[in-house]
């Protein structure tokens, strides 16, 4: 008999795995009573084996192993998720339910579509009849009157940029939110918002705890910068790449289009450069792509003005894209604007762009005092924010709705639905509020903007 191979030796072992818990309202509401769940008996449905998800039905977050280093993995446990989707019993009677929707922070193409797929799921799938928005974000429970959501209101929201519920920054008032909660009797409570929205959603479901209220909470994170961790992207995220080139296009034809010009477009991107990459890799006509994980510098040796020169000098023009996280530490700043912050608490960014526009003409009257230069600047930032999702995120959006519709049916609460490896799953939002996710610059995606590109890394060589 032959010797087996290798890599017939090579097996994966994924003992132990660790289930990250999962909230949920027995944990201090012990003697709550189940329900079937109606999808049993509707029309629609024909739950057959393997319909329902079991408490055993779990997500594993890192599928990607070295079979060589097996051993080393196995010794630590392999993270997992509970998987979103029905269960065969429910906590919520349907007439009792009075469920609350709001939208917090910036715009994002889909938050209507999540709204409108919230109501529908609620309607239609466990004949909810008491939903509820609330207008202009958190500061809306205490300070605003809610208006009653139905499937003929919402039916054409999809269709719809922004948010029809409306939306601020800051207003977040622990006690006077939850308060208002208790109040008006909802007890299923839909957040929709960024970051900074996550963290006040963590802080009201501990607050809901701490008074044993039977009141679910779960977050559905917005951001158009995909700087969510844990799960694979965000919502309205393909939509935002998708109207970059739109951005990216119109500076390619501006630059080709000018003697010696530069195409200069800043994208959404705080503290990730996700926009910018993938505009970037979708786009093909980038010569340069700057992002708030990689550092960079004007003069000198292997810097931006250097290769900028030589790109114009081969080919006549460039286009020029940066995330408005990017080079914030080598703007120059006073004490005030070092300290200032915006209503949600982040701080106020200065324009990138505009900083590099100015600089690039000041550096190339100086070194080039006879030859023209043109630079057109385009900040389509709120362009794409208010656009409707397209149709990738629309679907995206309706699972998320109804993943956290049916995760909250089950009495799970503090968490968030999302797609983890292309499956979807319950997150604990204290851990969604805590993860970020960056740009990994040290991988082959990051590698492939530079060989499309051909920009320099930016780092500075010593002589």
């Amino acid at each position: 008999m032959a010797e087996p191979t290798t890599e017939e030796m090579m097996i994966l072992s994924l003992s132990p795995v660790k289930l990250h818990k999962l909230p949920h309202l027995t944990d201090y509401l012990s003697q709550l009573p189940t329900h079937t769940n109606p999808l049993q008996h509707n029309p629609f449905y024909h739950p057959s084996d393997g319909f329902y998800i079991t408490p055993s039905d779990v997500i594993l977050r890192q599928i990607v192993y070295d079979l060589a280093a097996s051993d080393a993995a196995s010794a630590h446990p392999a993270s997992a998720y509970h998987r979103a989707g029905p269960r065969r019993h429910i906590l919520f009677e349907p007439s009792s339910i009075r469920a609350a929707i709001v939208t917090c922070g910036g715009l994002c193409p889909g938050m209507n579509t999540v709204v409108r797929e919230l109501v529908l799921g609620l309607w239609d799938l466990y004949g909810v009849r008491q939903i509820f928005g609330i207008k202009a974000g958190y500061r809306g429970f205490y300070s605003m009157d809610p208006i009653q959501l139905n499937p003929k209101l919402v039916n054409h929201w999809h269709k719809i940029g922004g948010t029809v519920l409306e939306t601020s920054r800051g207003g977040f008032h622990l006690q006077k939110i939850v308060d208002a909660i208790q109040h008006r009797g909802y007890n299923q409570v839909y957040i929709i918002g960024g970051d900074g929205s996550m963290r006040g959603a963590v802080e009201i479901f501990h607050e809901i705890c701490r008074r044993k209220l039977n009141i679910a909470v779960t977050g559905i994170p917005k951001t158009v910068d995909n700087d969510v961790g844990i799960i694979d992207r965000s919502f309205g995220f393909q939509t935002a790449v998708e109207m970059a080139q739109q951005a990216i296009s119109a500076a390619h034809v501006e630059a080709e289009s000018a003697v010696n010009g530069i195409g200069l477009v800043k994208l959404m991107g705080r503290s990730t450069g996700h926009i910018a990459l993938y505009a970037t890799l979708s786009s093909r006509d980038v010569d340069c792509c700057l992002i708030p994980e990689t550092e960079f510098y004007l003069e000198g040796k292997g810097g931006l003005f250097e290769f900028l020169e030589q790109r114009l000098r081969e080919n006549g023009h460039a286009v020029l894209v940066v995330a408005e996280g990017a080079g914030q530490d080598i703007i120059p700043r006073n004490e005030a604007q070092k300290q200032e912050r915006d209503e949600s608490g982040n701080p106020v960014f200065l324009d990138v762009g505009q900083w590099l526009k100015s600089e690039l003409k000041n550096w190339w009257s100086r070194d080039h005092p006879n030859e023209l230069l043109t630079v057109k600047y385009i900040d389509p930032t709120y362009m794409i924010r208010a656009v409707p999702a397209n149709a990738t995120d629309n679907l995206y959006c309706t699972l998320l709705a109804h993943s956290a519709i049916h995760g909250v049916m089950a009495g799970y609460t503090g968490f968030v639905p999302g797609p983890i490896n292309g499956n979807y799953a319950y997150i604990p939002v204290e851990e969604v509020a805590k993860a970020k996710n960056e740009v990994n610059t040290r991988d082959h995606q990051w590698a492939w903007v530079r060989s499309v590109t051909n920009q320099p890394d930016f780092m500075r060589t010593i002589d």
